[in-house]
């Protein structure tokens, strides 16, 4: 086997998986693999005073829990992973309904002020004709 020097190399040797092995082992690696490279080292994302435990799927305010249902778990996770990014409306309900889902053209809006009611008007901003952004540094 040739020698490695890089990080790229030294990273592989370290997630090798020698058989047998258990898939949800595998699975747990591949996610902690990916959240490196999409630069969320932590399971933990945050955007100022919210996080989001990705793995528990757990929304907390300044430490105190956030009772969220399944929909808005999903747009502010959404959000959340691409914060500083205006994201379209359009894009949002993509992401929140299945294909071909029954789509109201009003959800993402209800679940957007539902979602500032719970978080803080200033949680999740309006860029006005293009869609939503939560920023990293509020």
């Amino acid at each position: 086997m040739p020698s490695c020097s890089t990080s790229a190399c030294r990273r592989s040797t370290d997630d090798y998986v020698a058989k047998p092995f258990r898939i949800e082992e595998v699975l747990a690696r591949l996610r902690a693999l990916i959240r490196r490279a999409a630069g969320h080292p932590s399971p933990v994302l945050r955007c100022g005073g919210v996080a989001l435990d990705v793995r528990a799927a757990r929304v907390t305010l300044d430490g105190a829990p956030v009772k969220l249902t399944a929909h808005e778990l999903r747009v502010v996770s959404y959000l959340m992973h691409h914060r500083d990014r205006v994201v379209s409306q359009g894009e949002l309900t993509e992401h929140i309904y299945p294909h071909g889902g029954d789509r109201d053209s009003n959800t993402v809006e209800v679940f957007i002020a539902r979602l500032r009611r719970k978080l803080g008007a200033s949680a999740i901003e309006t860029v006005r004709g293009l869609g939503y952004r939560m920023a990293g540094d509020r």
